[in-house]
């Protein structure tokens, strides 16, 4: 069963190389990741699914000792998800950035696999991705990634939408307060449109926390570069 949670944007930009410069304008954020995912040490879980999105493979499961790469972005930086063997795939980059907050925390507490989901995962699909991964262990831990809306500003990835500012107010309010029955509400078609690649990996996380009645705390909200960045810890 599901005992702890903790939700974190995905940008490459978290991992500091490849941020270079602009690296101090996520300081916080990086904080923030550090300490949901301290957090999820401390529940003694048995082991640790990282959920995040991906659009170019159908998404999947990931096995221990997965690796992944940030040479796409121009560094050679390179990660591996938790210990074990991996697989043939590479990591997709919004769970190589979850590789990374892991090694960088030196995470050693259980192991680690991975799942990604795309946008094609209905609300449906990904509760029931979600109680599947909740049933794996007696005490199971999830580390979610997703970003929420792309179009908060003029220059935002997406470009400014004024429905992506409620949209995200939405999605961190249910994330601070543990709020399942928000979270599998999220409009897919909406969050389509404002480019939100958190919508599905958090319905995973809904469905895993269904009827668990844990407790949630937002510790980040904001909106740099124009994307929808929160942390959040759920126990």
């Amino acid at each position: 069963m599901l005992v702890a949670a903790a939700v974190c944007p995905c940008p490459p930009l978290l991992v500091p190389e490849v941020a270079a410069g602009a690296a101090p304008e996520l300081d916080a954020a990086r904080a923030a990741c550090a300490d949901a995912v301290g957090l999820l040490a401390a529940a003694r879980p048995d082991l640790l699914v990282v959920v995040g999105p991906s659009d170019g493979d159908g998404g999947g499961a990931y096995p221990p000792g997965s690796a992944g790469t940030f040479r796409g972005f121009g560094v050679d930086t390179a990660v591996r998800l938790g210990h074990g063997r991996g697989g043939d795939r590479g990591l997709p980059p919004p769970l190589a950035v979850a590789a990374w907050l892991l090694e960088h925390a030196h995470w050693a507490a259980c192991p680690v696999e991975g799942l990604a989901v795309t946008d094609a995962h209905t609300a449906d699909d990904c509760a029931g991705a979600g109680r599947t991964v909740a049933g794996r262990a007696e005490r199971v831990a999830l580390l979610v990634m997703g970003d929420g809306s792309a179009c908060r500003t003029l220059k935002a990835p997406g470009y400014l939408d004024e429905r992506a500012a409620g949209f995200d107010r939405e999605a961190a309010r249910a994330l601070g307060a543990a709020d399942t029955g928000a979270l599998a509400a999220l409009d897919e078609g909406l969050a389509r449109e404002l480019k939100a690649a958190g919508r599905a990996p958090w319905q995973v996380l809904a469905g895993a926390a269904e009827g668990r009645g844990l407790a949630g705390r937002l510790l980040f909200e904001d909106a740099p570069y124009g994307v929808g960045y929160m942390v959040a810890a759920w126990s």
